[in-house]
């Protein structure tokens, strides 16, 4: 079989795991989520290394919701285990756009085991948010932890997600002991559109209006984004068109 439809038939099967796996804690951070989103609260990311691409995946789409607003790290993971970076991370990005009690966070790392993921996720748990944690629990159960406090993110989490991934990440073996079609990527964003969708069929459930973004491409959009965006004046890192 070819490479590409294995990691086809293997990877859709990790979704439909993953999707399975999940629901449950979907379920409960659904109400928690949309309960801040109608409160006028962000939603904050944080993801380091490549792990940044999942943040960014509800950052600032049409069709997602206005209020995602993502910590950057401007190393791109480089520095993510020098002892005390990602609380110098999150204690600016504090300062800037404010991490209020009560707002939810997502804090995603595949291994689960860099420090910066870990030190934001402490950071925002003593100031009251709630900490949702994206990360492969096999990964992270296999590996020691390079963060000071010997802790693993998904110990730092109160709600834990999983991406169902395998040790490696990559999932279709080209030769002896080495393998290729990592699936973290695809299934972290996969978890977190479910989890932004669940939040916008609750805010309709309960009578509010999602703040819903729309492709700058359609007539009258960027009109709409910016009048949405005036509402977070100062609380997102990303500005609107």
């Amino acid at each position: 079989m070819p490479l590409a439809e294995t990691y086809y038939q293997r990877a859709n099967d990790l979704l439909a795991r993953a999707w399975q796996a999940n629901a449950p804690v979907l379920a409960q951070l659904v109400p928690i989520i949309g309960a801040s989103v109608a409160r006028g609260g962000v939603i904050h990311t944080f993801g380091s290394g490549h792990s940044e691409l999942i943040s960014r995946e509800i950052i600032g789409r049409a069709g997602g919701l206005v209020c995602v607003s993502g910590i950057i790290d401007p190393t791109a993971g480089f520095i993510e285990n020098l002892p005390g970076y990602g609380s110098r991370l999150v204690e600016r990005y504090d300062r800037q756009h404010r991490l209020l009690p009560g707002e939810v966070i997502v804090v995603i790392s595949n291994s689960g085991k860099n420090g910066s993921p870990i030190d934001v996720a402490r950071y925002a748990k003593e100031k009251g948010l709630v900490v949702v944690v994206l990360s492969c629990l096999a990964m992270s159960r296999a590996t020691p932890s390079q963060h000071p406090s010997g802790q693993r993110l998904f110990e730092c989490g109160d709600f834990v997600l999983d991406n169902g991934g395998v040790i490696g990440d990559a999932i279709v073996e080209v030769a002896p002991g080495v393998s290729a079609g990592p699936t973290s990527t695809f299934i972290g964003c996969s978890v977190l559109n479910w989890l932004m969708l669940g939040v916008v069929e609750w805010l309709v459930a309960q009578g509010h209006t999602p703040p819903l973004l729309r492709s700058q491409n359609l007539p009258g959009a960027i009109e709409h984004n910016r009048a949405l965006g005036q509402r977070y004046a100062g609380r997102l890192s990303r500005q609107l068109a």
